[in-house]
């Protein structure tokens, strides 16, 4: 069986010679023409310095020399002096292994002058038993690789092409005896393509017993038509001489779909009618080789231009490293060297002896280098620190070398590639890291004098702010203090004023009847004012607690709507309610709720000139959170002030002459109490648009 170890790929510059020999081998019509043009291209592209291709006609037979390069006459017959049969011969011994062998110059059955030895490799189709073999005299024990290639490529040319020996003369039984061994079908024909002889292979493809199967009959009434049509056609051609055409036929007991060569040539039989001789080659095999080598062809092009594609694009990478590259041989001989490492190793264009001198001492430091990692043994890599010189200024340039070994696929070495990194800058900052060493020492204790000094006026501050909490507790517990003792005569203030402005006392005039109203009026917002505040100074003081409680937010809203209903009078604007669908009954304190909405409706209704107000509401299921949205046509609130709205005391417009009064608690209220319920207070606002403030807040708070 005929095998052969993977090849590695070609060089770039032997592909244009194989494919001009795989072109030559597709035209070979002999094994003398094959075997001629192997052993006339191995001289000049596999430096071999004699070759020979031998082959054998049938099992048994002795050995013919089919062409030979680099041989005399008497060489050749010595070639021909033995047969596969001989278990002495040491060239039956490679027939029979089917395995590539290499005879040293002392024991090779033939030797030649100049050469380290033979090669012998067997040539066949893969699988089967080897046909001949390729001799190969080589100065270098190493099977080379285009060689190996040949082998591979021209041996199932050999196998198909070989000759079988002479036709032997003799009576019609013997001649039936040859038809009949022929592999090819052999016919006779008339004219019309009806059968008149036709040996065994013949009768096999075109003829079916009456005992024969239904497919088969079917199969080769097929095979029938198409070869009479084959026929037919070749005979109406009229021209005299050897007529070639493919026929497609169909194998009777495999069923399998053939291609024949038929070579049909017209005859006279001996009563002077005219015949036609078929011969039908099967090529079908040698149809998908042919098919096979043209896709082997274009895969083979492809790979040449990937392999230009790819040299191009590794010159432009190698270019595009700033630092210098040389790729080396194993023998440490320079092949490729991009641009910074050319300046560093070539002559410049108009340098003189000094820059010679410069250059030659460049290399004279890299080859002591790779001398050095060629030393290294199994180590994949090598770093050194060299010295180079600038061929163009002379100057020093420090540079690290790292050189990394190239393995192919057995694990020898094809290559070095070498990169060299500029060590300047990293010596210099290694003088710049001394300095900053010293710079550190010095600040270092400098640092430790200033921290303790931080520490010191960290205490001081921590001091301060103990002390401003509890100036703050106090202040918060003043207001308290201050605004209950506020409320309790402001709330006797306007009870009797509210029973004068009834005439408990008497009727009044109008002019009273108007300061008694403003003073009830001011009274009024005096003590929203100081509610206010005592607000905002429980809530800091952590004293306003939550009363929880079941209620529904449609009875809510209308306590609202009713509370606000004189505001809303005076106003003259639509203020409209939307409840969502499948409210659902709210477990949180609804005193404070109430008091947000009011907060958020009293506002929107303050700064609302025209136009409309809506209070929605809804449930959202997938969080368990309700929403109550205010939403009005007011004046808006640009986005650098909507969230300076909530802080202590901060209105949008805080000047003495402002056009709205208030303290600017409201709204830091609403976010606070929001907090409190587990919720959250949401402005979208466009200045001049309107705005819409929107109460977040959990069907059941997490905290009691």
């Amino acid at each position: 069986m005929v095998s052969y170890a993977p090849l590695a790929p070609a060089p770039a510059s032997s592909v244009d010679a194989r494919l001009a020999l795989a072109e030559q081998l597709l035209a070979c019509e002999s094994a003398r023409g094959c075997a001629r043009a192997v052993v006339e291209w191995l001289p000049a592209h596999a430096q071999a310095l004699a070759a020979a291709c031998v082959a054998r006609e049938e099992p048994g037979a002795r050995m013919t020399c089919l062409a030979a390069q680099g041989l005399c006459e008497a060489q050749q017959a010595a070639l021909a002096a033995w047969s596969d049969a001989d278990s002495t011969h040491p060239l039956a011994d490679v027939l029979t292994q089917a395995v590539p062998r290499f005879f040293p110059k002392e024991r090779a059955p033939l030797p030649s002058p100049g050469a380290q030895g033979l090669f012998a490799v067997p040539l066949g189709r893969a699988g089967a038993s080897p046909v001949g073999l390729l001799l190969v005299w080589a100065s270098t024990p190493e099977l080379p690789a285009e060689v190996a290639w040949v082998a591979g490529h021209a041996g199932p040319f050999l196998a198909r092409q070989a000759t079988s020996g002479p036709l032997a003369a003799g009576g019609s039984e013997l001649f039936r005896r040859i038809i009949d061994a022929v592999t090819d079908p052999v016919l006779l024909t008339d004219l019309e393509g009806r059968a008149r002889l036709a040996n065994a292979r013949a009768e096999a493809l075109l003829m079916a017993g009456p005992d024969a199967s239904h497919g088969r009959r079917r199969a080769v009434h097929l095979n029938q038509r198409v070869f009479s049509a084959a026929v037919a056609s070749s005979a109406s051609g009229g021209q005299p001489g050897v007529s070639w055409r493919e026929v497609p036929l169909v194998d009777p007991v495999e069923g399998l779909d053939l291609l024949f060569e038929m070579v049909s040539t017209r005859v006279y039989e001996p009563d002077g009618r005219e015949a036609m001789v078929s011969v039908l080659r099967n090529v079908t095999d040698l149809g998908r080789a042919t098919q096979a080598l043209g896709e082997s062809y274009r895969r083979l092009r492809a790979t040449e231009r990937e392999a230009r594609s790819e040299r191009h694009r590794l010159d432009r990478v190698l270019d595009s490293v700033a630092d210098p590259i040389i790729l080396s041989d194993p023998s440490g001989v320079t092949v490729m060297m991009n641009e910074p490492a050319e300046r560093l190793f070539s002559l410049p264009p108009e340098g003189g002896r000094a820059a010679q001198r410069r250059v030659r001492s460049n290399h004279a430091t890299f080859v002591s280098f790779l001398a050095n990692v060629l030393d290294t043994g199994g180590s994949p890599r090598w770093r050194g620190h060299l010295s180079l010189v600038d061929p163009t200024s002379g100057a020093t340039l420090p540079v690290e070398a790292v050189a990394s070994k190239v393995l192919g696929e057995g694990g020898e070495l094809t290559g070095i590639v070498t990169l060299f990194q500029d060590r300047g800058e990293a010596l210099e900052k290694a003088r710049l890291l001394e300095r900053l060493k010293e710079v550190s020492t010095l600040l270092e204790a400098r640092v430790q004098v200033a921290t303790a000094e931080l520490a010191e006026q960290n205490e001081k501050l921590r001091r301060q702010a103990i002390q401003l909490e509890q100036a703050s507790a106090a202040k918060s517990q003043f207001l308290a203090n201050m605004s209950h003792e506020f409320r309790t005569p402001l709330n006797a203030i306007l009870g009797y004023t509210n029973m004068l402005l009834q005439g408990v006392s008497g009727e009044l005039t109008a002019p009273q009847k108007r300061n008694l109203t403003r003073i009830d009026s001011n009274g009024r917002h005096l003590l929203e004012v100081i509610n206010e505040i005592l607000d905002i100074t429980r809530i800091e003081a952590g004293r306003m607690p939550l009363h929880l409680s079941d209620f529904v937010i449609p009875e809510l809203l209308q306590e609202v709507m009713a509370e606000m209903d004189p505001i809303i009078a005076r106003s003259k604007l639509t203020v409209t309610t939307h409840l969502g669908a499948r409210l659902p009954p709210v477990h949180s304190d609804r005193q404070k709720v109430k008091q947000v909405v009011l907060n958020l409706l009293s506002n929107a209704l303050k700064f609302t000139h025209e136009g409309t107000v809506k209070v929605v509401a809804e449930y959202q299921p997938s969080s368990s959170m309700l929403t109550i949205c205010v939403e009005d046509t007011g004046i808006g609130i640009a986005p650098a002030d909507q969230e300076k709205i909530f802080e202590d005391f901060q209105q949008v417009d805080s000047s003495p002459t402002r056009a709205y009064g208030g303290t600017g608690l409201g709204l830091s209220i609403c976010r606070r109490l929001a907090d409190m319920l587990g919720g959250r207070v949401t402005l979208q606002s466009t200045q001049g648009q309107g705005s819409a403030f929107t109460l977040h807040f959990p069907r059941r708070p997490r905290r009691t």
